[in-house]
C-alpha cells in the first residue's frame, strides 16, 4: 500500500482560461490529487489527512472512495476546507490564491501507526508549510524513513503561502536525508535554489526533475536519465505533477522498486520506462480542465 500524507482541498477554477469569472469547484491539493491518480491507476492506496466535516469535505472523502482510496487514516473536524482560487494562463498553466485560515487541514496530527502493508509514503504541497501540520507531517515523515519505508517529496512551491522563503529552504534542506525519492519541477528547483546533484547528495535515492512539455529526468548515484514529453493539447496544467507523482510510485511498485536501495540499483532502461509512463499519465491530466487523472484503462490503451 502507498499512503500520501497531506492536504484535501478545493480548488475554484475558472471556467474560461485567462478569468476569474464563473469559478467552478474541483477537488483538490497536491496530495488529495496523488491519493486520487494512484487509486484510478490500481495501486493499494491510503489517505491521511484531516478533512472539515463540511460539505466539501464530505465530497472529498467521496471522491476518494470512488478511486478506491482507502480512508481509515483520514481525521475529520468542523474548521473548514481550504480553498484555492485557480487563475488559468492561456497556455493553461495554473496560478494559485488561498484562503487557509483556521481551515481543517491545518490541524491534522501523526497517527501512532500506518496499515502494516504500507511500502511507501507521498509527502508534499501546502500541508509541509501551514503550522502546526507541517511540524506532524515532518514527524511522520521521519518515522516512515527511520521504519525503511520509502518516502516520496514533492514540495510542489507555493510560495504566496511561504512568509520566510529562507527558512524554508533550510527545511526543505532537512527532510533530504529523510527522502528516498525527490521530485520536483523546473520551477521548483530554481525558486529552491541549488541542484539536483546537491540534494541527491543529502539523502535521496533518485531526484526526479519534471520540465514541463519538454519531459523529465531523473538523476541517481548511476547517472541520469531523460525521457521528452508527450505532445498533448494542453487545457490546463492543473494536476500534473501530482499525476506524476502518482505514476512514478505506481510503475516503480510495478518493478518491486518500492525502496531506496531498490531505485538506486534501477538501471537506465526501466528508468526510461517508468518515465515515459508518468509522462503519458501527465499528458492525459493536462488534455481535461481541472486536476482529472487518467485511469489504468485510458493508458492501457494508448
Amino acid at each position: 500500500m502507498i499512503v500520501v500524507a497531506g492536504e484535501a482541498l478545493i480548488d475554484l477554477v475558472p471556467r474560461v482560461p485567462g478569468a476569474l469569472a464563473d469559478l467552478a469547484p474541483r477537488l483538490g491539493g497536491g496530495p488529495y490529487n496523488t491519493a486520487v491518480a494512484l487509486g484510478r491507476l490500481g495501486s493499494p492506496a491510503a489517505f491521511c489527512s484531516r478533512v472539515s466535516s463540511d460539505a466539501f469535505g464530505t465530497a472529498l472523502l467521496d471522491g476518494l472512495r470512488a478511486a478506491g482510496v482507502d480512508v481509515s487514516l483520514v481525521q475529520r473536524g468542523t474548521e473548514p476546507t481550504t480553498l484555492a482560487v485557480a487563475s488559468v494562463g492561456e497556455d493553461g498553466s495554473a496560478g494559485y490564491g488561498f484562503y487557509v485560515e483556521g481551515t481543517a487541514d491545518r490541524l491534522f496530527t501523526a497517527p501512532r501507526q500506518l496499515p502494516g502493508a504500507t511500502r511507501a509514503l507521498s509527502f508534499g504541497t501546502c500541508s509541509l508549510v501551514l503550522e502546526p501540520g507541517a511540524t506532524a507531517y515532518t514527524e511522520l515523515m521521519r518515522r516512515a524513513a527511520g521504519q525503511g519505508l520509502l518516502t516520496a517529496l514533492d514540495p510542489n512551491i507555493r510560495a504566496g503561502l511561504i512568509p520566510d522563503p529562507e527558512a524554508y529552504r533550510a527545511r526543505f534542506r532537512g527532510w533530504l536525508p529523510f527522502t528516498g525519492l525527490l521530485k520536483l519541477s523546473e520551477e521548483d528547483a530554481g525558486w529552491l535554489g541549488g541542484s539536483p546533484a546537491e540534494w541527491l547528495a543529502s539523502g535521496p535515492a533518485a531526484v526526479v526533475v519534471t520540465r514541463g512539455g519538454k519531459g523529465l529526468t531523473v538523476l541517481t548515484r548511476r547517472g541520469e536519465v531523460s525521457v521528452p514529453g508527450e505532445p498533448v493539447t494542453v487545457v490546463d496544467t492543473i494536476g500534473a505533477g501530482d499525476t506524476v507523482n502518482a505514476a512514478l510510485l505506481h510503475r516503480l511498485a510495478a518493478h518491486d522498486a518500492l525502496s531506496a536501495p531498490a531505485l538506486a540499483a534501477l538501471p537506465e532502461d526501466t528508468w526510461e520506462d517508468v518515465l515515459r509512463f508518468a509522462a503519458r499519465a501527465a499528458a492525459l491530466t493536462c488534455s481535461r480542465p481541472g486536476a482529472q487523472p487518467p485511469y489504468a484503462r485510458e493508458l492501457a490503451a494508448e
